[in-house]
């Protein structure tokens, strides 16, 4: 049977949340499981970049803190006022607000909801292979390998 024919158009905000809230191991994931990502790249079949609708609902965080070894990314604010906390410290951000995190600079980032309304922003990652992400403050680290994550303690035990 062949491949369903990707959508011209949709809705954003009716694409359907991503099935896994998260591929952290536990106790991590339980850290984002108030999230909502929707995977809008995937719906017409983008396979160079991601694509995510994300809603932090309040008290919610994107991710845990951290950096990409290859994946360049980026955020854009739609509603709400996200808390953008990097190495450099916290800066809070509003609707129309962006932030990129180049590669490679090893300077850690997450958003954080600290309000009462939800914050609804888009992500934008590429899928650079043999990615690579730490995490400074959780004993833990990720390394993209045949198309998934593979997280283990930072002295290389699996989780």
């Amino acid at each position: 049977m062949p491949d369903a024919k990707p959508p011209v158009a949709v809705i954003a905000a009716d694409a359907p949340p991503r099935a896994k809230a998260s591929n952290y191991p536990e106790p991590f994931a339980a850290r984002v499981a108030n999230r909502v990502k929707r995977p809008l790249g995937e719906l017409f079949g983008l396979a160079n970049f991601g694509v995510n609708l994300a809603t932090l609902p309040p008290g919610a965080v994107s991710a845990l803190r951290h950096a990409h070894a290859r994946q360049d990314e980026f955020v854009y604010v739609l509603a709400g006022r996200p808390t953008l906390v990097t190495d450099a410290g916290e800066t809070d951000l509003g609707p129309g607000m962006c932030a990129g995190f180049r590669a490679g600079t090893g300077d850690a980032h997450q958003l954080v909801n600290r309000t009462a309304e939800d914050v609804v922003y888009l992500e934008v990652g590429d899928r650079t292979p043999g990615d690579a992400v730490v995490y400074p403050d959780d004993d833990l680290r990720a390394d993209f390998v045949d198309g998934r994550w593979r997280f283990a303690h930072k002295d290389g035990t699996p989780y």
